[in-house]
């Protein structure tokens, strides 16, 4: 082939679509071209909703989860919501700020990872990675349990099959994210804009009615608390205990940062814009919702029955926005649904935040070895479906054990969202630090520059940013280590070191590999001959067709092997092969122990021994099945030769493929070609008389 029917070759191979089952094309979509990537990549309004789902949805909770600690001290401890929740928004103002500069610094999608990796060193990117792997689940644990939760405050019949329906939600949120990175955004954009919009006007609605004196009135107001008296040491716990429960509005932010690479062009623009507006929304929402919440005497208890005086036990406790929304539009009002819905929606769609940074995430961490391969390869629809799939099963495996209980998942949360805040920004202040020494050992007129003064000043204003983050990162997450450590947060604690020791090891393992196998020129080829060996069983229609494959690559020899576990096999193949007149050497080798594979590696060492250091390709028939069943009843003896040969040294393997009639399933084609017809060009059959020496005696003559 010349170099010009190669390019034509390798254009059309290129223009080849994928044999993608039909079932996958209709559930996912028509495969897409990697060079329509940029097709998909996301502008700023839909990037929000992919996002900022999660930062967004956790006003929902978080407010909720800290007036529920708080209630367990009884009453008067709500005083202290308005000081905790201003915390959390300052904290949530200072995060925001510092990964604005994370992402100018380091857009690559590594995110905390990546910082903490090039600046703090292998173990801390390690296990910022660990923690980040971890929050992810839990973000989809938690936010598909909150979901279930709303969905269940208004409809309290669906509450027996909360776990079910829990399960459901994450695969319909891994089928929607297998259809590519913009439907997911279409189909999650709107119900996330429903949410600020609806939960907007609510909180807007509620400020007014404030103000005009007809302040609403919560359900459970009504409700006396009925608390146990608890020390002056436990009231300082009780209020660290609600500000690490209020610091789950914080989680999602870093998800921007991990996917920067998602956003159009400028990227670095898009992204910190998209950051600025989730932050500045969470905000609102989180301090409007908290402001109405306490206005209208919410009382939401973490166990109803004992703590609210009169509570009717036989029905699920509404969630706090379930009871802000009737407080402030009427119970059953069609606004009061209209929140509810889209609260339910995007709780279920604030998984999707976890949906694209896991697989980003677990992509990086695959280019650089310290998670499998598989995880940097993208599916059909240009996404790394591998990482999806895997954080899908994993997500639905935890809301299993804790039956979908947002009480008890939520003491899981935010304690890996908070190791790998604090290591990032420690990684930044010594990126920030070291660009300061660079220019520091700059001659005094270079450094005297336009460029480098902004310079100077852009990495001093880092510096201060990234160290009020670092203080405060570092002080939330001791906070959050003695509040939930007891409470089931020493789970988190476990799985982090020990997620980070099987990643090291996953390195470890390519880099030795790697180091194996890496091209030098001390290689020798001292291969002297080749041969091919084909396995035969039983004299059919596969055998011949390995048999014709083997002689049509024109080896040096070809061997037609036997393994003979009786003598009576022997003798009875032997016979078929003089009957049929088969052009290649029959070899029978007696197995007493009935081994197959053992035989067949001692003749071919044998055979190297007398003839030299020659190449082997073993030819093996193998069956193409289109049940599932079949693939037990088939090839399994193939296989396990195949196995063993392929520890041989010098040995390939060709597998010869014969369809069998129920392979039509899946190729929708028939296996009925007669051995070599097409190549031949002629009709071609193993059982007359020499056909091969006398076809190539004919065409000698002819010639």
């Amino acid at each position: 082939m010349n170099e010009k029917d190669a390019a034509e070759a390798s254009e059309a191979a290129s223009e080849a679509e994928p044999e993608t089952p039909i079932a996958k094309r209709i559930l996912l979509g028509d495969p897409l071209a990697t060079t329509n990537a940029d097709e998909h990549l996301l502008p700023k309004r839909m990037a929000l909703p992919i996002f900022a789902s999660d930062a967004l949805s956790s006003v929902a909770y978080g407010p909720q989860e800290m007036m529920m600690i708080l209630l367990t001290g009884g009453l008067a401890f709500l005083a202290f919501s308005p000081w905790i929740a201003a915390a959390v928004v300052l904290l949530l103002f200072v995060i925001v700020l510092s990964y604005r500069q994370l992402i100018k610094a380091y857009p690559s999608g590594g995110g905390d990872y990546e910082v903490a990796r090039k600046n703090l060193g292998e173990i801390p990117g390690v296990v910022v990675a660990a923690a980040l792997l971890v929050d992810y689940v839990l973000t989809v644990s938690v936010s598909v349990a909150s979901g279930v939760d709303n969905l269940i405050s208004a409809l309290p019949i669906l509450n027996h099959v909360r776990v079910e329906l829990a399960v459901a939600f994450v695969v319909l949120i891994i089928v929607v994210n297998l259809r590519g990175v913009r439907e997911a955004s279409r189909a999650f954009a709107i119900p996330t804009y429903v949410f600020i919009g609806s939960v907007g006007v609510m909180i807007v609605t509620g400020l007014i009615r404030i103000a005009l004196g007809h302040a609403p009135v919560a359900s459970s107001a009504q409700y006396v608390l009925h608390t146990q008296g608890i020390t002056q040491a436990a009231v300082l716990l009780l209020i660290l205990r609600a500000f690490s429960s209020g610091c789950s509005a914080l989680t999602g932010i870093e998800a921007v940062s991990n996917g920067v690479q998602a956003f159009r062009k400028p990227k670095i623009h898009n992204a910190q814009t998209t950051l600025a507006m989730m932050g500045t929304i969470a905000i609102l929402l989180f301090a409007g919702l908290t402001t109405i919440a306490l206005v209208s005497g919410v009382h939401y208890a973490e166990n109803p029955c004992t703590e609210l005086v009169g509570w009717n036990c036989s029905n699920p406790q509404p969630s706090l926005m379930a009871q802000v929304a009737a407080a402030t539009f009427g119970m059953n009002s069609i606004p009061f649904f209209i929140v509810q819905a889209a609260t339910a929606v995007v709780l279920l769609l604030a998984a999707n935040t976890a949906f694209n940074g896991f697989p980003l995430l677990g992509a990086v961490l695959a280019r650089d070895g310290y998670a499998p391969k598989s995880l940097n390869t993208r599916g059909d629809r240009l996404v790394y479906s591998n990482g999806m799939i895997i954080l899908g099963i994993v997500a639905i495996g935890v809301l299993v054990v804790y039956q979908a209980n947002l009480t008890n998942l939520i003491q899981l949360y935010i304690i890996g969202v908070f190791v790998s805040f604090t290591l990032g920004q420690c990684g930044m202040i010594r990126h920030w630090i070291r660009g300061l020494q660079e220019l520091k050992a700059l001659p005094a007129d270079e450094r005297r520059t336009k460029e480098n003064r902004a310079l100077a000043f852009g990495n001093r204003k880092g510096l201060v940013i990234n160290s009020l983050g670092a203080t405060m990162t570092i002080i939330v997450l001791i906070i959050v280590t003695i509040t939930k450590f007891t409470h089931g947060a020493w789970l988190v604690f476990l799985m982090i070191p020990l997620l980070s020791f099987l990643m090291m090891g996953v390195y470890r393992y390519y880099r030795d590999v790697e180091h194996e196998i890496k091209m030098d020129d001390t290689i020798h080829f001292g291969s002297s001959g080749d041969i091919a060996i084909v396995l035969v069983n039983k004299l059919q229609k596969p055998v011949v067709k390995a048999i014709d494959y083997a002689l049509a690559a024109q080896h040096h020899e070809t061997f037609a092997i036997h393994v003979a576990i009786s003598p009576e096999d022997a003798e009875k193949i032997e016979e078929e092969w003089d009957e049929h007149d088969i052009p290649v050497q029959l070899v029978t080798i007696a197995s007493p122990f009935r081994s197959y594979a053992g035989p067949v590696v001692k003749f071919i060492e044998h055979y190297r021994e007398k003839h030299g250091p020659s190449v082997v390709t073993v030819y093996l028939p193998q069956y193409i099945v289109g049940h599932w069943w079949e693939s037990i009843l088939h090839n399994r003896r193939s296989r396990r030769i195949a196995q063993q040969l392929m520890l041989v040294h010098g040995v390939t393997i060709t597998l010869v493929p014969w369809l069998l009639d129920s392979s039509e399933l899946v190729y929708g084609r028939r296996s009925r070609p007669l051995p070599g017809q097409e190549r031949a060009g002629r009709p071609y059959s193993p059982t007359q008389d020499k056909v091969t020496e006398r076809y190539v005696n004919e065409s000698a003559s002819d010639a």
